[in-house]
């Protein structure tokens, strides 16, 4: 018997028949024996229609602001997290009840009843703690666990949510809490691959990926697993199986590696690959926008000014670039998602006289475009070659920033395909 967590996306669970056919997973693994904790999202849209609710009920005012939107002040974020979080609610207890009507015994848990122990950081808590004693005794006794993703519980007792992909970290936490054998995180594509085959044909899936290369792929904008789940796997050796929920639910219920890489990718140590490419995928994200403070003073302190009210605001800044001082001026551009465009403006211009800025810009037409691959630690030369083949295309870079194993560039929004395919094509990652 194994102890597995499988977690479930909101397209996997869009409607009724999509919950059944979630439920023949588990059915299919609970029959082979194994003890489950299956992790839901809310349903497909639900989320984005209880955000627009909080929005009406505040009073959004929508307005132009460099390409952006604005509320008209900030709202309280304990109750916007209050409201969000019950699209999984709703999903916990619809597919507890298929189950039990298939025979299964099952009930759901929200993060409150487990409980799942979160910081204040409302719309973007992070998870400090798990007590799962309860439930795992459950489980062994047979019971499905229906966890409700992307909630825990704040200081306070007030319901928290994780971000946006949110249950994603629910499911890692709460397999790492579980020890449990494996992670299974059912999605709409079959596994990890080399880029968005939407965007290049020939982009085919790994059979794995280390934890290091996964987590660069999320950060620089694949959408297949989020950034802190990868994070939370990596610093708990969690394995991590990411495969379709629309593939024939009486195909699984095997344990050996080489099953599962017939089935998705699975993400794991990096020793656990016998051979690495240079390049092993090309991420791009077009959710991104720049900001630039133009003639701030160049000296000591200046950028302290800038990031730490963006920080405490907990806005995620990305690249940063400045230019070189000119009578004793300097220009600093940096990135955000674009969801915090908005807020993050908003920051700066309170922040403005202690900065101390002649003008400040907002834009959201780039795209950051990456090339990723543990193999660039023990081969030169990636970063000129990438270079010079963007440049043989017309495309300029406004931005580098790079790790050991990443090189990513900002680029103008229009030219994202281009790029992904032409960088997909030099490395080499063209399916024969």
């Amino acid at each position: 018997m194994a102890l597995l967590v499988l977690k479930f996306g909101g397209t996997s669970v869009a409607d009724i028949d999509r919950i059944r056919n979630v439920a023949s997973h588990v059915q299919r693994e609970a029959d082979a024996g194994h003890a489950c904790a299956v992790v839901v999202s809310a349903m497909a849209g639900a989320t984005n229609q209880l955000v627009s609710l909080v929005e009406q009920a505040w009073g959004f005012k929508e307005r132009q602001l460099n390409g952006g939107r604005e509320f008209s002040a900030q709202y309280d974020c304990r109750e916007y997290d209050a409201v969000v979080s019950s699209g999984e609610q709703v999903t916990s207890g619809l597919l507890a009840l298929v189950l039990q009507s298939l025979g299964i015994a099952a009930r759901s848990w929200q993060g409150w009843q487990i409980p799942v122990y979160t910081d204040d950081a409302h719309r973007a808590a992070r998870i400090t703690g798990l007590d799962v004693e309860g439930l795992k005794g459950r489980m062994l006794d047979g019971e499905v666990a229906v966890v409700a993703g992307f909630q825990g519980i704040a200081p306070g007792n007030r319901i928290s949510t994780l971000g946006r992909g949110g249950s994603d970290t629910s499911a890692v936490a709460l397999a790492a809490a579980l020890q449990a054998d494996r992670c299974d995180i059912y999605t709409d594509v079959d596994g990890v691959y080399t880029t968005d085959p939407r965007v290049v044909p020939k982009a085919h899936r790994l059979d794995r990926i280390s934890y290091e290369e996964m987590l660069e792929m999320a950060s620089q904008g694949a959408k297949v697993l989020q950034t802190r789940s990868v994070e939370l796997a990596m610093q708990r050796g969690v394995r991590v199986l990411v495969r379709s929920s629309f593939e024939p639910p009486d195909l699984g219920g095997k344990a050996t590696d080489s099953a599962l890489e017939e089935l998705g990718t699975l993400v794991c140590h990096e020793d656990e690959i016998v051979e690495q490419n240079v390049v092993s995928g090309i991420a791009y994200a077009r959710d991104e926008a720049k900001v630039t403070l133009l003639k701030i003073a160049d000296k000591p302190g200046v950028a302290a000014q800038v990031f730490v009210p963006l920080a405490e605001a907990n806005i995620n800044v990305d690249m940063i670039v400045q230019n070189v001082s000119e009578d004793g001026f300097t220009d600093l551009t940096f990135t955000v998602q674009s969801a915090d465009l908005d807020q993050a403006l908003e920051v700066l211009r309170n922040a403005r006289d202690r900065i101390g800025y002649l003008d400040l810009r907002g834009s959201t037409d780039i795209a950051k475009v990456s090339a990723i691959g543990v193999g660039m630690r023990s081969h030169a030369g990636v970063a000129a070659a990438m270079f010079n083949a963007l440049a043989e295309k017309g495309i300029n870079i406004e931005a580098i920033s790079t790790s050991e194993i990443k090189i990513s560039v900002l680029i103008d929004a229009a030219y994202a395909e281009l790029a992904v395919r032409t960088l997909h094509s030099l490395f080499g990652l063209d399916r024969n």
